[in-house]
């Protein structure tokens, strides 16, 4: 049977089901964002939902209807303005993700322009076109769109539904930004997005909690209940401020020529000529490798302007190729919109199942339908425990809302229950699990809220401690994944952590996967392993409860191991950062008599460095280069910061003499508070511990 001979595939009953609940739910979430300035799930995780909306119209024709979500623009207008019919109809941008999708874009581009330049279908021309793009910053604010007849500004109104939007021409004035006199009196329709800076945003909700009125999620929610206000002078008293970039019409001049613009490099240009206020990060790039090169560099740098970035829109450069590209039922098909990695997304759970920790600890993981968040692809998110699967409410089959943040296993941050439809499995916590060994019993670790195998020496458990001792943050012995761990089990050559110094040449030469080079690396990197620092030491142990910045906390206070292990509760819990259970932990591993010889074994095995604390700047200890506002001090670092990592900012105050604990208490000198900080700063202002700003804290390092 011939291609063109084949029936059309027919989609399943579970498919148009998906497709209808994903409709309601666009169309639910997009006008309480677009036309409410409500936000009850992030725009990203809306958006994932419209991409997964619109893959399977892609894939199914006959399903795509007029009034899907993903055929509209925007929302409707409010009832309570007076609407304004635009003279140029208005669009948005469809979306790219990833490189793949822009390239895609790109081909799109290339294949149409040479259609109609030399015929055909364009295929065998395409590789012959070049076309240059203009890169400008997406900036996450309200699209507002203005008219000035004889240089006077005589409209603005909000995108609405493509058609009718609303006047909101009072407060546009207010917004300093927006000329009321164009430099030229000329007409025109100018295109542009109104926002909010992030620090404005702080103090507008300052003063909404302070008068006990509901916080703005974010900046773009906040500039657009402002612009939609019916009294202008709180319009006025936002500080709105606005980015023009695009001329929808332009009319003849009545006392000087009308500029005609031949790209949209040049009309960004002219605009700014005109006096409109234009973002002065774009580009012009040659071709799509240099596009991706500029998401790229600003996908690094998001958080580092006052205003909310969401990606990069890509113009077709040329004015005649804009035209000759036209648009779709919705969108250019000469632009589109390259958003940032997003951090939330939307997906489906096809299973959950129990994960054995290196204590022992059991935790509940969601196995995904694989996605892309926050630029990698995952496939599975964390549910931390019993109770959180309950406060979700998560089930087998849910569509949720995950979210990730750097290099951490993803969260579910949201249930979308309005999807569901009647077939998803709620989860129950097993009374025993064969992974743990013996008689698979499991119990509650005791004032927590987490489960543990009741056999405390199973298999799984011992091999995840050793997957643990040669990761990064501890031993960081490379060549030894969990895979070659398993194996020297398997053969009898380990059975404790000390037992991988023991390893020589002859142990591995048998084995499978070890050829000359590949012993050689492994051999080179245990040897390079026996020095370590006594934090490294201690978080190789898997002492329950002692993470990171406990063992670091615990090195430079004790100094020696000698000192640790002979530690008395009161002396481990006068600590910041140390509690009852935390120090309990620490002193009971100590006192166990397998704990004990495995810490013997390991010591006549490795050499413990000495713990040396910089009192200076760069680790020298002269007087003159002691930092003296950070020397001595105790930080907590809350919320991100735009300028550094938090294992940066860590490793600074530490260079310079300082403490890093993750508890607020009356001994934390300082409190660093970066972007969305949690309740680590509600805690200092009720303290009175200092609170600085980024910086403030950049100052006090140099």
């Amino acid at each position: 049977m011939t291609a063109a001979s084949e029936k059309p595939k027919k989609p399943s009953k579970e498919t148009i089901e998906r497709l209808k609940k994903l409709k309601e739910t666009v169309e639910h979430h997009r006008y309480n964002y677009h036309v409410l300035d409500k936000e009850e799930i992030s725009i990203e995780a809306l958006d994932s939902l419209k991409d997964e909306l619109k893959k399977i119209e892609e894939e199914y024709p006959e399903l795509l209807t007029a009034d899907s979500p993903s055929q509209r623009v925007a929302g409707a207008p409010l009832p309570q303005f007076k609407k304004i019919t635009h003279k140029v109809a208005q669009w948005s941008f469809n979306d790219a993700f990833t490189e793949e999708d822009i390239r895609a874009f790109d081909e799109r581009v290339k294949k149409n322009l040479a259609a109609q330049l030399v015929g055909g279908d364009g295929k065998n021309a395409a590789a012959d076109i070049s076309p240059e793009y203009t890169c400008e910053l997406k900036i996450d604010g309200l699209k507002i769109v203005l008219e000035y007849e004889n240089g006077q500004l005589k409209s603005a109104a909000t995108r609405g539904d493509g058609k009718v939007g609303e006047d909101v021409t009072m407060n546009i004035r207010t917004i300093e930004s927006v000329p009321l006199q164009l430099r030229e009196p000329i007409d025109i329709i100018v295109e542009g997005e109104v926002w909010l800076s992030k620090s404005q945003l702080k103090k507008i909700n300052m003063m909404r909690e302070k008068n006990g009125e509901a916080l703005f999620a974010n900046p773009r929610n906040a500039a657009a209940g402002s612009v939609r206000q019916l009294d202008p002078k709180i319009a006025s008293e936002r500080k709105l401020d606005m980015f023009m970039y695009d001329i929808g019409n332009i009319g003849d001049a009545k006392n000087s020529t009308a500029q005609t613009t031949e790209s949209q490099f040049e009309e960004l240009q002219y605009l700014q000529k005109l006096g409109f206020k234009v973002n002065k990060h774009f580009k012009l790039c040659k071709n799509i490798n240099e596009v991706i090169s500029f998401w790229k560099s600003w996908g690094d740098k998001i958080h580092s302007q006052d205003y909310q970035l969401d990606g990069v829109v890509v113009k077709v450069n040329n004015k005649k190729y804009q035209d000759m590209l036209g648009y779709t039922g919705k969108a250019p098909r000469f632009a589109i919109a390259f958003k940032f990695a997003a951090e939330q997304v939307t997906t489906i759970v096809e299973d959950i199942v129990l994960q054995i920790g290196r204590t022992g600890v059991l935790t509940p993981v969601a196995h995904l339908r694989p996605v892309t968040v926050a630029g990698s692809v995952v496939s599975r998110a964390t549910l931390h425990n019993e109770d959180e699967i309950k406060r979700l409410d998560v089930r087998v089959g849910d569509t949720v809302v995950i979210q990730k943040a750097g290099d951490v296993i993803p969260d579910i941050v949201k249930v979308l229950t309005e999807m569901r439809t009647g077939k998803e499995k709620a989860y129950v916590f097993p009374t025993f699990v064969p992974e743990c060994g013996g008689d698979g019993s499991i119990e509650r670790v005791p004032g927590q809220v987490a489960y543990r195998c009741a056999n405390k020496n199973s298999a799984a458990q011992h091999k995840r401690t050793l997957y643990h001792f040669v990761s990064k943050h501890a031993f960081d012995i490379d060549h030894l994944g969990p895979r070659n761990i398993d194996l020297l089990i398997d053969e009898s050559l380990i059975s404790n952590a000390a037992d991988i110094f023991a390893l020589k040449r002859g142990d591995l030469e048998s084995l499978p996967r070890f050829a000359e080079k590949s012993i050689d690396n492994l051999l080179e990197s245990i040897e390079k392993a026996r020095k370590v620092s006594l934090a490294r030491f201690i978080i190789g142990l898997s002492i329950p409860q002692v993470g990171e910045e406990t063992a670091e906390d615990i090195a430079l206070h004790f100094k020696t191991l000698d000192a640790i292990r002979s530690a008395e509760i009161a002396d481990l819990e006068s600590l910041d950062g140390v509690g009852p259970i935390v120090a309990e932990s620490i002193y009971t591993w100590f006192r166990d008599k397998k704990n004990k010889k495995l810490v013997e074994d390991l010591i006549a095995q490795v050499e413990i460095q000495k713990v040396v604390r910089p009192v200076g700047v760069g680790g020298m200890g002269s007087a003159a280069s002691v930092n003296t506002k950070v020397f001595g001090k105790t930080f907590v670092l809350t919320g991100s910061l735009s300028g550094m990592s938090r294992d940066v900012a860590k490793k600074k105050i530490k260079e310079l003499g300082g403490d890093v604990t993750s508890a607020v208490s009356a001994k934390t000198s300082y409190v660093v508070a970066g972007e969305e900080p949690g309740s680590k700063l509600d805690k200092a202002n009720e303290l009175g511990v200092t609170v600085l700003s980024e910086e403030e804290f950049v100052n006090m390092l140099t």
